[in-house]
């Protein structure tokens, strides 16, 4: 699974409308749109932000691993 299916099923997994998630990255819902339909490739911050969000590391919202981890947490903070 790419990562344009992964940000889809965190989306629909956790009843986020396309909207919700677009307000969250500071983008309009067309352009959020476009991320989950491959038109626009979504920026590392964007990524960044919706791993943290859905307390996923990167390697799973990018479709690198199946196993949910954790967003992983700076120590001392």
């Amino acid at each position: 699974m790419d990562y344009i299916k992964r940000i889809r099923a965190l989306r629909e997994d956790n009843d986020y409308t396309q909207r919700e998630v677009a307000a969250l990255l500071n983008v309009g819902q067309r352009t959020y749109a476009d991320y989950e339909y491959g038109k626009t490739r979504i920026p590392l911050e964007s990524m960044i932000k919706l791993a943290k969000f859905y307390n996923v590391d990167m390697n799973y919202i990018c479709g690198v691993s199946d196993v949910k981890v954790h967003f992983p947490n700076k120590k001392g903070k």
